[in-house]
């Protein structure tokens, strides 16, 4: 572990690959698992202004579960998350033809019709950030169903710390980048 300014960050982000590999694994993160996608606070406002406008890219089973749940729920951890439908996939999940899970909210984006991605545990994922009084703890989420993603960004020798660049800097900003940058270089990455 390092630091940089008021994280601490593991070196599993420098030291592991990966490239998401949507046609293997079918965007199987947002489906399984047994809670919603981390909200930080400062996005639920965000989630509640965009809804109206990503609702026309929603399943019908994810609209019912936001209108009955709202657009954000507290887990069980006391954390805020996106709602589930029948306690399995992410709420604003949608499916292309293939079976492969999109993001509602991003299909929204990619329209022109919100100015917002995603929730930026979304899009820095594999990487978890989990905000402490005094810093935020930087760490690599591993989880057998990346197994894909870790093959491909192995053979394409992308570490998880690029894959995940502008999420970081969307996060965190260029200068903290820049010194991640510094850091890999120095400890041989």
């Amino acid at each position: 572990m390092f630091q940089i300014g008021k994280t601490i960050v593991s070196e599993e982000i420098l030291e592991n690959d990966f490239v998401c590999n949507l046609s293997a694994c079918k965007g199987a993160c947002c489906v399984d698992g047994e809670a919603g996608a981390p909200v930080e606070d400062e996005e639920i406002s965000i989630l509640e202004e965009i809804y109206p406008k990503v609702k026309p890219f929603l399943r019908k089973e994810g609209i019912a579960s936001i209108e009955k749940n709202g657009t954000y729920v507290k887990g069980e951890d006391g954390e805020w998350e996106t709602p589930l439908v029948n306690g399995s996939e992410c709420a604003y999940v949608t499916f292309a033809d293939n079976g492969t899970a999109l993001c509602g909210i991003e299909q929204a984006y990619n329209a022109g019709e919100v100015s917002w991605k995603k929730p930026v545990s979304c899009y820095l994922y594999p990487v978890r950030i989990k905000q402490y009084q005094e810093f935020a703890a930087v760490n690599y989420h591993k989880w057998h169903i990346c197994d894909d993603a870790c093959s491909l960004g192995k053979e394409l020798q992308v570490p998880v710390y690029k894959f995940v660049k502008n999420a970081l800097i969307e996060k965190f900003g260029e200068d903290w980048y820049k010194e991640l940058e510094v850091v890999a270089k120095d400890l041989g990455h």
